[in-house]
């Protein structure tokens, strides 16, 4: 299956986003804890030079702590300001306004040495699709400013967000970028549901899911739904699993098809367990 997905709105969005990073001070990037360089669009770091830098690794719950704390290091390494966060519990928000004053630090000394007081911060905050951008807005200024969803493309145009009289936020749409490098890139994005399930075939995506899985945590998912045949082919494990859990047709036959969506909600939503399926030593 051919991975690409680059809706119409998205490169006007980018247009819009280089006008604006002329207004900012620091940017706030959004990135999936479970794939930390290929949920980073790679167009930020241009528009981003010689801006300050905060990265947060977002849906940590779902990703293997160990490897959050390896990452954490990684950005840190790279002079990049870090945080490890679940934005839908809502924790840890107050670390980020600490994380915001001190990446801006230089430029309030840069203020007032110009005789410029209280002039607000403006941040931007960027991310590819369904990174939890929104959400993490949302937890920021303690009430929903924007809209969420489970699927990408809920935020379609930019929106100005006024945090406190120090802080101003500007809100992006996720944008990916018009071609992935390898189709990797574009296979983890699309098991993290950045690239829209419309567009897939479930029965593919969830093989390849089952092999990449089978390369770094052999076994996890035989485990997890309980499989006893040591057939460890793809297709034959999303059998299994229909069998195991009742995907069935109305003749009897295995839904392939249902039990393949079953295995990419389970995976999600965390259920199999935290899984961090990049590693910094790779890059």
């Amino acid at each position: 299956m051919n991975y690409q997905w680059y809706p119409g709105h998205m490169t006007k969005a980018v247009r819009q986003m280089q006008e604006d990073i002329k207004l900012i001070d620091l940017i706030i990037e959004i990135v999936d804890a479970r794939i930390p360089m290929s949920s980073r669009n790679p167009d930020i770091d241009e528009l981003g030079r010689n801006k300050a830098r905060i990265v947060i690794l977002n849906k940590a719950d779902l990703a293997d702590s160990a490897m959050n704390e390896r990452w954490s290091e990684y950005f840190e390494g790279k002079g990049i300001y870090t945080l490890i966060m679940n934005s839908r519990k809502n924790t840890d928000f107050k670390s980020v306004r600490g994380k915001i004053e001190e990446a801006c630090r230089e430029k309030r000394e840069r203020d007032l040495k110009r005789g410029i007081k209280n002039r607000p911060i403006r941040a931007m905050i960027v991310g590819i699709p369904n990174v939890g951008k929104s959400t993490f807005i949302n937890g920021l200024t303690g009430k929903a400013s924007t809209k969420t969803g489970n699927k990408p493309g809920v935020t379609k145009g930019k929106q100005w967000i006024k945090l406190d009289r120090s802080v101003e936020l500007l809100d992006t749409p996720g944008i990916l970028w018009p071609k992935f490098e390898d189709q990797l890139t574009g296979m983890k994005l699309a098991f993290i549901g950045s690239i829209n399930d419309m567009i897939l075939i479930t029965e593919e995506l969830a093989s390849d899911l089952i092999d990449y899985m089978e390369g770094i945590s052999p076994g996890l998912i035989s485990a997890y739904y309980d499989l006893q045949d040591d057939d460890k082919k793809a297709y034959h494990i999303l059998q299994e699993i229909g069998k195991k859990r009742g995907c069935l047709k109305s003749g009897g036959d295995i839904d392939i098809a249902k039990a393949a969506g079953m295995l990419m909600d389970d995976y999600r939503a965390g259920k199999l367990g935290r899984i961090t399926l990049e590693n910094p030593k790779d890059y």
